[in-house]
């Protein structure tokens, strides 16, 4: 079971469509507009991902209590690093990730390309200053490491897994490298 859709509240639509639809390629299907039960009224937009069964959707907000000043970015709401609360969506293979990776770079976005040794991503930020993944599955999934997700469930002190194999920083062209 996969689920439908990820709702997001945003604080500028025109900058999440230009970026969901024109650098994700993901495509705006359906919108839905209403009044807000709590008092004024929303649009909820939503983005095919895949198929019609996948989304990820936006509100904006018009005279919502609470709307006005809002914090978008979810780890920041919730007092966290970017990295704890991020959105990351699967790509088929290798050759996929790496078109996603230069289509984020030919839209001028610095890409942080990740080895996990057990799955490969790139990370950007979106507009709501999201950090988002594409990532795709490289590793199988053994008795040992289930018995590992299990035991860490309770661990106070637990074994601390290998580093990433490989960690890059990509900066888009005509652009100074960040370290």
């Amino acid at each position: 079971m996969g689920y439908h859709h990820l709702a997001l509240a945003c604080a500028d639509i025109r900058a999440i469509h230009d970026f969901y639809e024109g650098v994700m390629g993901f495509e705006l299907v359906k919108v839905e507009i209403g009044p807000v039960p709590e008092g004024g009224w929303a649009k909820h937009f939503f983005y095919r991902m895949q198929d019609d069964n996948t989304f990820i959707a936006f509100w904006e907000m018009h005279g919502v209590p609470g709307s006005e000043d809002f914090e978008t970015n979810l780890s920041k709401a919730a007092g966290l690093p970017d990295q704890m609360n991020h959105i990351a969506f699967d790509v088929a293979d290798m050759d996929e990730l790496r078109r996603r990776r230069q289509r984020w770079l030919d839209a001028g976005l610095q890409v942080l390309e990740v080895d996990h040794n057990w799955c490969y991503s790139i990370y950007t930020k979106d507009p709501n200053d999201n950090l988002v993944e594409f990532c795709t599955t490289t590793g199988d999934f053994s008795a040992a490491d289930r018995t590992a997700a299990l035991a860490a469930l309770d661990a106070t002190e637990p074994a601390f897994t290998p580093p990433p194999a490989a960690f890059e920083v990509h900066a888009p062209p005509g652009a100074a490298q960040k370290s």
